[in-house]
């Protein structure tokens, strides 16, 4: 394990414990938008994973979803998302989780994703596969979408609600079921773990996905935009897979009508 997974791990478990201290609370919300929710948390989660994180490499820049970006020294950033599934967590949901990856030269390398709640831990480094609590996992081996278990989210702008439910009517009537659990991070996991067969969204963040995408990938699986090309982190969609599915996936989503970039 290298130093950097250790720290980040490190990092990882001690805002857990933060989120967990403090489920279940009155919390202080604010809105970044009409839906769009932050409590005082996620803020405490996030100075905790810098501290950590920029202390022990004070170097490397970081972008998260509270503070923003810093510049760093190095080609190198952390992408951090100290609480993700903050609208579950601030309605006593138990679906959330911390989200923290390693970005070195455009290319994630590492990433972990922590449930303080199940104590599930996911955690991948490029090119060595990925794990959940020290066992390796790997994407499902379904191959039709009839078979298949398919999670999405809805976008917070609701201008856009009307094509994305278009689009999850479509999959419903082609898919064994769809969930919408409210955890980017959680989701990419759970297809990387084979609980989930596919998971796709629009209108999402590099931090809802940088960690989730490593680890996804380092269990077999697959990751695209909506068109089934190249993922862009800040392309703001993605359609992840198994991989055996990803081409009927693509197929649905490459309809849908919104932005195509």
């Amino acid at each position: 394990m290298t130093g950097e997974l250790e720290t980040a791990l490190s990092a990882a478990r001690r805002a857990g414990e933060v989120l967990r201290a403090g489920f279940g609370a009155e919390h202080e919300i604010t809105y970044k938008g009409e839906v769009d929710l932050v409590t005082e948390v996620d803020a405490e989660a996030e100075r905790m994973i810098r501290e950590e994180l920029l202390g022990t490499f004070p170097t490397y820049g970081m972008l998260a979803e509270e503070g923003g970006e810093l510049a760093g020294k190095e080609d190198a950033r952390w992408i951090v998302d100290p609480l993700d599934g903050t609208t579950n967590y601030a309605h006593g949901l138990t679906i959330f989780c911390v989200s923290i990856a390693l970005e070195k030269a455009g290319e994630v390398v590492l990433g972990v994703v922590h449930d303080p709640i199940r104590q599930d831990t996911f955690v991948a480094e490029r090119g060595r596969g990925a794990d959940l609590n020290g066992e390796p996992i790997k994407v499902s081996d379904t191959d039709e979408l009839i078979r298949a278990l398919i999670a999405t989210g809805f976008p917070y702008d609701r201008a856009e609600m009307p094509e994305a439910l278009e689009l999850f009517g479509r999959l419903a009537a082609t898919t064994r079921g769809m969930r919408r659990l409210g955890s980017a991070a959680l989701d990419l996991c759970y297809v990387a773990a084979g609980r989930l067969d596919g998971y796709y969204e629009r209108g999402i963040w590099p931090w809802d996905l940088a960690a989730g995408s490593v680890i996804l990938e380092e269990a077999g699986g697959k990751l695209t935009n909506y068109r089934g090309d190249v993922l862009d982190l800040a392309g703001r969609e993605i359609v992840a897979s198994n991989g055996r599915l990803h081409a009927a996936m693509t197929r649905l989503t490459g309809e849908d009508h919104g932005r195509s970039d």
